[in-house]
């Protein structure tokens, strides 16, 4: 009985663990950041210019965990994102999380991306 108590607990603990390790997200340099409103998959509104995610999109919620980008729908929020080869669909989208939105400056548009610069330890950029 006290093993299935234990085994019941380990379990609970670690169905909760991925919520609750918020550890550093590391971002990829070509991440830029941007006001994201979900419509009908695959539809988004991005900076207030209608796109759409690529096929094989990601999107990571606040916990870091894949969501389904239709169950978001009517769904805003400030995300940082990556595009695809062609730079017209987005590919990955990671839900920002308050002390992640509060790093600023980072690049909302791929210019600025590539006249500032990254550094990756500590997940910051500098402008010129």
């Amino acid at each position: 009985m006290y093993r299935c108590a234990a085994i019941a607990t380990l379990v609970a603990i670690g169905i909760h663990a991925p919520a609750s390790a918020q550890g550093k997200r590391a971002f990829p340099e070509n991440t830029l950041r941007g006001a994201m409103v979900f419509g009908d998959y695959p539809q988004v509104t991005l900076n207030g210019r209608g796109t759409q995610l690529s096929p094989g999109s990601r999107v990571r919620s606040q916990d870091n965990v894949i969501v389904m980008a239709a169950s978001l729908a009517g769904a805003r929020w400030l995300v940082h994102y990556t595009l695809d080869v062609g730079g017209d669909q987005v590919r990955d989208v990671w839900i920002l999380r308050p002390e992640e939105a509060a790093i600023k400056p980072w690049p909302g548009t791929l210019e600025q991306a590539q006249t500032w610069t990254f550094d990756a330890d500590t997940q910051t950029w500098s402008t010129p």
